[in-house]
């Protein structure tokens, strides 16, 4: 338990930060800091800012913790990180230092599976492509071979803290569930109701591929025109991770040579996409703004995580949201 009065910061956008912490984030936060200073960004930090503070309470529009950036907060010993990949974040002299930091990722991860999930369930009974059909034609459009949850497949691919999340989802709607990624061991996704399966197998064998693997040089275009090819009549990509994750090029030609699957994208490659890209035009993809994630009000639930965790360090126990830097090679 820490005895001594803890000296907080907010630093981060401005424009956020109401919608993550706000009156009841703050005043719990404000139990345990004592914060002189209104929110700032990180542009506005100095030396004789930072000398005296314990713990950074931040989220988008965190600084990144440099060695001299350090040095100006040699008391620092906890960053409250109300969003979601610490890549931006920390460096080799944070670890290095032993500067905790606690993010919010988990919490934003429930959010993208639950939105995943609604794509796959409409994705099983082929909701967009009637919606887009009916609005092509001008009439209701001719039922195809609807599966819906029962004896569906759904293949996910990267077994992270979004792809476990909508895994736990759909089991809970009777769906045999695949799961591909090489850094989670096959006895370990099936303690996860998960069966194991190479990245060819989940393309070649399911109703619906969801990706949810971080963008990493070896993730890069992963996604190909030889595994989208592969996919199984009527099959459907959906994609609420990173747009960078497929070859964009390669998944338009094949929706043009396939008009039987499909894929619903939240995010592209650059994203926004493009104006005039032929994801508008194409009748077998339908893309949205990046709405995956937590919008509006969720995003305090990202404020009350991080001052869970604050309320957690204070009575010096473990933290609920902490990241090690051993989990950060292959980590979104």
């Amino acid at each position: 338990m820490i005895h001594e009065p803890l000296t907080g910061l907010y630093v981060m956008d401005p424009d956020r930060f109401d919608d993550v912490y706000g009156p009841r984030e703050r005043a719990d936060i404000e139990r345990y800091l004592t914060i002189e200073r209104p929110p700032c960004t990180a542009a506005d930090l100095s030396a004789e800012v930072l000398a005296g503070v314990d713990v950074l309470v931040s989220s988008w529009g965190a600084p990144r913790l440099t060695a001299d950036f350090l040095d100006s907060a040699p008391r620092l010993a906890l960053v409250l990180y109300a969003a979601g990949s610490v890549r931006p974040v920390v460096t080799d002299a944070s670890w290095a230092r032993g500067v905790r930091i606690a993010s919010a990722g988990s919490v934003i991860a429930d959010k993208v599976a639950d939105f995943a999930l609604a794509q796959i369930l409409y994705a099983l009974k082929h909701g967009w492509r009637y919606v887009l059909t009916a609005r092509r034609t001008g009439s209701a459009a001719v039922r195809r071979s609807e599966l819906g949850t029962a004896g569906a497949t759904v293949g996910l691919v990267s077994l992270g803290a979004t792809g476990r999340a909508t895994a736990r989802l759909l089991l809970r709607h009777g769906v045999r569930v695949l799961g591909y990624d090489p850094y989670v061991s096959d006895a370990d996704a099936r303690a996860e109701g998960i069966e194991p399966a190479s990245l060819d197998r989940v393309f070649a064998e399911c109703d619906v591929v969801s990706l949810h693997a971080p963008l990493l040089d070896e993730t890069r275009g992963m996604v190909d025109a030889a595994l989208l090819r592969s996919m199984r009549p009527d099959a459907t990509l959906v994609n609420t991770a990173r747009g960078g994750l497929v070859d964009e090029e390669a998944l338009v030609t094949v929706l043009r040579e396939r008009p039987d699957l499909f894929a619903a994208l939240d995010v592209t490659d650059p994203e926004p996409a493009v104006p005039g890209s032929p994801l508008f035009e194409l009748d077998n993809v339908v893309v949205t703004p990046h709405l995956a994630g937590s919008l509006g009000p969720e995003r305090r639930l990202l404020g009350r995580a991080m001052a869970e965790d604050l309320a957690r360090y204070a009575a010096g126990r473990p933290l609920r949201h902490e990241v090690i830097a051993a989990a950060m090679e292959h980590a979104a």
